[in-house]
């Protein structure tokens, strides 16, 4: 779907349109409003917390990358 771009006195029209509208009529239209603007919600599964590892490589190589991450830092900051 297209989306429309208005101009300030096209949105103070359409303002002025809808301030003669009930509670309720404008409370819906704020919902719906609301509704078209949000971002679908991704829907997380337990699945997705648990598996098996998939690597390319192989367990003496993720042992290695491992090791070689390590920071050894003995320096002790005062505060």
């Amino acid at each position: 779907m297209a989306n429309i771009t208005l101009n300030n006195s096209s949105l103070k029209r359409y303002i002025d349109l809808l301030s003669n509208l009930d509670l309720t009529s404008k409370k819906k239209i704020i919902m719906g409003l609301t509704e078209s603007i949000e971002e679908p919600k991704e829907i997380n599964s337990i699945a997705s917390l648990f598996g098996a590892w998939e690597d390319s490589r192989d367990s003496d190589e993720i042992i290695r990358d491992i090791k070689e991450s390590r920071v050894n830092n003995r320096d002790i900051e005062n505060f």
